[in-house]
């Protein structure tokens, strides 16, 4: 029922308000040394049922302040359980043959009545979700880390980690200093290419051969604009609206992003807002931060699958785009490309976005990107040079008729 991937669906949720290193505890055994030691971030996206049969999607956090009640440590296993909220849990079997341990299951347990995190459901009471993590063979003095994504996703419910660093069975009552980094984290080493041995080339009547044809990569059509909104709820207008069309640049290839058949979801928050994007073979999301005066785009994740099937996830949680007033929408209608990361390039067509302060659900007064301030100045220049030619031409006029006019006088 649950697979494991090696992508992370929503990265970037909770980024803005969580600054520190995420969640950190210690478990301790009976003698009051420390057994178990973890710090990391999840992050949830739970679909639920509501009334009339429909489902709605929540997206909330792992939080700092967690309890430890219910973790266990013995010589061949542990349990990690972080306790949260009305009546949430997530949880982490290990197990040890005394050189090396693993990571069994991991059940994420979530309280249906919570209201505050889970409204309008349908459902009462706690559901259970268990999958098979991706964490095995570490040794037995060592920290397992892995700052990379790592989501385990399911029919209802996704679960993204990543800043993770966990140390199942701690000797000596401190963590290791040694560390065991996952696959992800690893450096990917490329081997040098080999050249083939060189043959001579059989002597044909011809005397020269043609030169090998290359078929030129297709250039895509401008993407089609897809008209995006959040919704806190179906009854209201909406709070976080988007227009754009998208093109995804990837070091092996371009994709445009296609409206047609993708679904909008994503939260509004005072601070921040979010809008999560999912098509058929990709997801975005978009997290805006709001600092008072100005709202900006800060972080931004891709998942997805190549036209080749090749699964790839970058992400960047660190940026400043496409800024404007609070109250106000962004705008840009020329074509812009960002550098995201050095795998990941976007490119934007008809660009506008109202992260907050969206009223009646029409956009706000727009504040212009600077590329399109720049194409007024090319005909405001050449509007201000006519102007100028025109005084030059009128100018030399007036003085040449008046010279004309001296001439006269002094002949008569």
């Amino acid at each position: 029922m649950y697979r494991y991937a090696s992508f992370a669906l929503f990265l970037a949720i909770g980024i803005a308000v969580q600054r520190s290193n995420g969640t950190e505890v210690t478990v301790k055994d009976d003698n009051d040394n420390i057994c178990l030691y973890a710090q990391l971030m999840v992050n949830f996206s739970v679909s639920y049922e509501v009334a009339d049969n429909k489902s709605q999607t929540v997206m909330f956090k792992l939080p700092v302040d967690v309890s430890t009640n219910g973790s266990t440590c013995d010589d061949a296993s542990s349990t990690l359980k972080l306790n949260f909220g009305k009546g949430h849990s997530w949880s982490v079997n290990f197990t040890t043959n005394g050189k090396m341990y693993n990571a069994d299951t991991v059940t994420f347990s979530y309280n249906l009545s919570d209201a505050t995190i889970f409204p309008k459901s349908a459902l009462n009471g706690t559901q259970n979700v268990t999958a098979k993590p991706q964490f095995t063979e570490v040794g037995i003095d060592t920290c397992y880390s892995c700052r990379s994504i790592d989501t385990i996703e399911g029919e209802s419910v996704n679960q993204t980690l990543w800043n993770v660093l966990i140390q199942a069975f701690v000797s000596n009552n401190s963590k290791s200093e040694n560390i065991t980094s996952c696959a992800a984290d690893m450096p990917v080493t490329t081997a040098a290419p080999t050249t083939p041995p060189t043959t001579a080339a059989p002597v044909t009547n011809s005397s020269t051969a043609p030169p090998p044809t290359t078929t030129p990569t297709p250039t895509l059509p401008t993407p089609a604009t897809g008209r995006y909104n959040v919704k806190p709820d179906e009854n209201s207008t909406a709070c976080l609206m988007a227009d754009f069309g998208l093109r995804i640049g990837l070091k092996t290839e371009e994709m445009n992003f296609e409206p047609n058949g993708t679904t909008s979801s994503g939260s509004c928050g005072v601070n921040s807002s979010q809008l999560v994007l999912v098509s058929n073979a990709v997801t975005i999301t978009l997290t805006f931060l709001n600092d008072t005066k100005k709202f900006h785009l800060h972080a931004l994740n891709v998942t997805g699958k190549t036209s080749s099937g090749g699964a790839f996830s970058v992400a960047n949680t660190n940026l400043s785009l496409w800024e404007a007033a609070v109250g106000s929408s962004y705008m840009c209608n020329k074509e812009q490309n960002y550098t995201i990361t050095e795998a990941l390039t976007l490119y934007t067509f008809d660009l506008r976005v109202q992260p907050f302060g969206v009223k009646k659900g029409v956009f706000s007064t727009a504040e212009d990107c600077q590329a399109d301030a720049e194409n007024f100045i090319v005909p405001i220049a050449v509007g201000v040079a006519l102007l100028v030619l025109i005084l030059i031409v009128l100018l030399a006029y007036f003085i040449g008729r008046k010279r004309n006019m001296a001439s006269t006088y002094e002949s008569l």
